[in-house]
């Protein structure tokens, strides 16, 4: 079992930058594949990017070289550095755990509650 909870959402100008954390407790964080997505209101819930325990990454592309992943296996945590946000980035972005991963949300078996994010023009 593995609880997730992610942290540092906000509200922020567009062009700006923030970076969420998603801590996780429990004693095999580093065999995980760690995911973040994201629900815009009246959307699906939709892949943003994945680091897989080996500590490669991949970006969906509407984010691809605005976000970052990353990950520390000391604290169990992983990060989501997001630069030059846009409006359409506003959703609550959840982090997921499992040990296959991908883009697919049924391939992750523990999701955190979610943190807002909020860019404005």
């Amino acid at each position: 079992q593995v609880q997730l909870v992610e942290s540092g959402g906000g509200l922020v100008q567009a062009g700006g930058s923030l970076r969420l954390s998603c801590a996780a407790a429990g004693r095999t964080f580093s065999s995980y594949v760690m995911g973040w997505f994201r629900q815009a209101p009246g959307r699906e819930r939709e892949f943003v990017g994945v680091s897989w325990s080996g500590g490669s990454t991949w970006y969906a592309d509407s984010v691809k070289g605005r976000f970052t992943i990353s990950r520390d296996n000391a604290t169990n945590t992983v990060y989501l550095q997001m630069n030059s946000l846009k409006p359409e980035d506003t959703a609550v972005y959840y982090c997921a755990a499992g040990y296959r991963g991908g883009s697919t949300m049924s391939r992750y078996d523990y999701w955190g509650q979610g943190t807002q994010v909020t860019v404005s023009s």
